[in-house]
């Protein structure tokens, strides 16, 4: 039964993608603009942002593609479990890894170039109304959704279909499960690069564009005398959108695959209870219609509240629909590792992670938006220059990660309480369970914003930036709401692939030393190894954000010095007679974040097999757990710290305090400069470092028992 609902589910899924899809690609890109040359500037500023991401992915994915085939081969020569001679998994594991990833390149693409296509069309709809660019704009983001959670859907139902018919009958299940993995490995590791890479381009990008248009220049945001200015709205896609897309089909396809883990050995004979998992995603694609079709906006008042009620909305009809299906495919009563549960347990575990979710959610609204206190009390800040201004700022991200945490952490212990590690990644997926609403909203976010852009270049009407503003001061919360989100399922996600890492690992060594062997035993913060690794693996998130900043900073120096130099030289630019170089500026943002996004994903890929080689698994368990407290409280607040200054800034240029071109404006600007890597680049990246380095270390576990602990025996 669940194979044909899963099945039905994800083809329904790619359907609805599709309508939405093709209604957005319905509207002409001059649509209702009568004035000729304002008709030749859209099709000009349109083919400009659409061919610069093209240009970037195409030579991301050059890289990619060969990442993919050298990875691949290191995973079929080093996994063989050698109590299974019948069979080598390090083969099928890498096809499940390479599937994995093409997947996510597709997902990732088609919401960047569903991006692309909507920003524009978001423009020219606002000329019509609010109303109509609210619903294209959302509409280009809901295609991103139902399409990624449909192919993951898909992929991880035809890979273990795949698996099951062309791997040896005699298998057993939690072997099966493992090889599957590797599709949750292949997609983290492409979210690796799309989400360093892209970050650092649109922050390279955005940097300079503030830096030297908005504060030496004195002209406003999206001018476009600013020649860095289509490099900048390329970012928003690249990184907003592909970037955060590739990040949460890890995070999907990696939640499933733990739980698949873990539950191998419980669920062998019963196909609906193994694949439960993947359900709980497949269900949440026709409740997300459902919500989508009840939200609707006439004012600009009603858009902030529509997007927070989907949230809301979907995450109560998850909670109602989940419950029925939870009783109908897990067993009333199971055992695992020795311990009993039931189903009605596992459905608490999935309810703990929704809420938890929601609640992650709303607190991080609560530290970013300008409508509360925290956002305006950083604006204040401001009238004592930039230091105070950046002072407040770090001390707002801080304070903003206890709430999360808290959430997390029930989130963490009801699930244990109720059914062990399967219940961790149970509530993983459950905050997982409105995957569809929270991509729809994060990828509005990135159009609405290109819109304005598009509006102030193209010389639109005042009433159509005035629309596009309303629109994307909405986006601006609900992409710190998406990033909140992300990293709190980030965290329940890695939980659960540690969790299945010591699962697997303890299965193993109990077959290479006698079932009296007892790794959870073994694993005791009072073992010197454990405690070693714990403090190398709280080190990397400080290391990694350090790489990934500096990247930044050396990119956005290099996008500055060009802005300067053609402010300088380019004769008659700033009178609007001189035509910029926008392809320079792209060109330097492409170059350095393909160069730059290596160095990262060496630290987070080499450190895991590099321990587990020299150390064996115990060391590993303490650098993941090190890597993930330290690097969930440094996710969080340097998201909302960034996110805090962007909207303090866009709090004052609404005419607050002073208004534009003030003295406070400046110091809010440069706030938010130094905010943008860290909301955009190192902060969402660290969601990568905790999940691939858990999915990683649960893939190459067979290597790790064969191979591992070299260096002490």
């Amino acid at each position: 039964m669940a194979v044909n609902i899963i099945l039905a589910l994800s083809l329904f899924g790619l359907a609805v993608g599709f309508y939405y899809s093709s209604g957005v690609k319905k509207i002409a890109i001059d649509m209702g603009v009568e004035d000729p040359d304002v008709k030749t500037k859209l099709v000009k500023i349109h083919a400009a942002i659409a061919g610069g991401a093209m240009a970037f992915l195409k030579q991301e994915y050059k890289f990619m593609a060969i990442f993919i085939v050298v990875f691949g081969a290191i995973i079929a020569v080093l996994i063989d479990d050698h109590h299974t001679d019948y069979v080598n998994e390090g083969i099928y594991t890498a096809i499940a890894f390479a599937i994995g990833a093409i997947i996510s390149i597709a997902s990732g693409f088609i919401g960047m170039k569903i991006a692309t296509e909507g920003n524009v069309r978001t423009t020219v709809s606002a000329n019509k109304s609010l109303s109509d660019a609210f619903n294209v704009a959302l509409h280009s983001g809901s295609v991103m959704g139902f399409a990624l959670v449909s192919l993951a859907s898909l992929g991880l139902l035809l890979v273990y279909l795949l698996l099951v018919n062309i791997m040896p009958a005699e298998l057993p299940t939690h072997i099966l499960m493992e090889v599957i993995a590797g599709f949750g490995l292949g997609g983290s590791s492409i979210a690796l690069f799309a989400r360093v890479g892209g970050g650092i381009f649109t922050k390279a990008a955005d940097v300079g564009a503030d830096l030297v248009g908005k504060v030496e220049a004195g002209i406003p945001e999206d001018d476009p005398r600013n020649p860095a200015v289509i490099a900048d709205n390329v970012g928003d896609n690249v990184g907003d959108v592909a970037g955060m897309g590739a990040d949460l089909f890890g995070s999907c396809a990696e939640s499933t695959c733990a739980a698949m883990v873990i539950s191998a050995v419980a669920f062998s004979g019963n196909v609906d209870a193994l694949l439960f998992p993947i359900l709980i995603s497949a269900v949440g694609i026709p409740v997300s219609l459902v919500t989508l079709m009840m939200v609707k906006v006439t004012t600009e008042e009603q858009v902030g509240p529509a997007l927070k009620r989907m949230l809301i909305i979907s995450s109560v009809l998850m909670a109602v629909v989940m419950y029925f299906v939870t009783i109908k495919m897990i067993p009333a009563t199971f055992e695992i590792g020795g311990l009993a549960y039931t189903n009605t347990g596992v459905y608490y575990c999935f309810l703990a992670g929704l809420v938890a979710g929601l609640l992650v959610g709303l607190m991080t609204e609560y530290y970013t938006s300008h409508a509360y206190a925290p956002v305006r009390e950083v604006a204040q800040s401001c009238e004592t220059g930039a230091a105070t201004n950046i002072i407040f700022g770090l001390a707002l991200g801080y304070k903003s990660s206890v709430g999360p945490y808290l959430a997390i952490g029930v989130a963490i212990y009801i699930p244990w309480m109720l059914a062990g590690m399967y219940g961790i990644a149970i509530a993983s997926l459950g905050m997982l369970g409105t995957l569809v609403i929270a991509l729809t909203i994060d990828a509005y976010g990135p159009v609405a914003d290109n819109a304005g852009g598009i509006a102030e270049m193209a010389g639109m009407e005042e009433h159509v930036r005035e629309r596009t503003d309303v629109l994307d001061a909405a986006g601006n919360t609900t992409a710190a709401m998406g990033k909140g989100f992300a990293i709190g399922a980030a965290i329940l996600t890695s939980l659960a692939l540690f969790a299945a890492f010591l699962t697997r690992a303890d299965l193993l060594l109990k077959e290479q030393h006698g079932p009296e062997f007892d790794l959870l035993g073994n694993i005791n913060l009072l073992e010197p190894m454990v405690f070693t690794g714990l403090f190398i693996g709280a080190v990397l998130p400080a290391y990694f954000s350090a790489m990934t900043m500096k990247s930044v900073g050396s990119a956005a120096y290099k996008m500055i010095e060009e802005v300067r130099r053609q402010f300088r030289d380019i004769p008659g630019i700033m009178e609007g007679t001189g035509e910029p170089d926008y392809d320079q500026c792209v060109a330097i943002s492409t170059q350095a974040a393909l160069k730059e996004m290596i160095p990262p994903g060496i630290l987070i890929m080499g450190t895991p097999l590099l321990v587990g080689w020299l150390f064996g698994i115990e060391a590993v368990a303490g650098v993941l757990a090190g890597s993930l407290v330290a690097g969930g409280v440094i996710a969080i607040s340097s998201s909302n710290s960034g996110g805090a200054w962007d909207n303090a800034k866009k709090y004052i240029e609404a005419g607050n305090l002073g208004g534009k071109g003030t003295e406070m404006h400046r110091a809010a600007v440069v706030g938010d400069t130094v905010g943008d890597p860290l909301k955009d680049t190192s902060g969402p990246s660290l969601n990568i470092l905790i999940k691939l380095s858990a999915i990683l270390s649960l893939v190459f576990v067979p290597f790790f028992v064969q191979y591992g602990g070299i260096l002490i025996g």
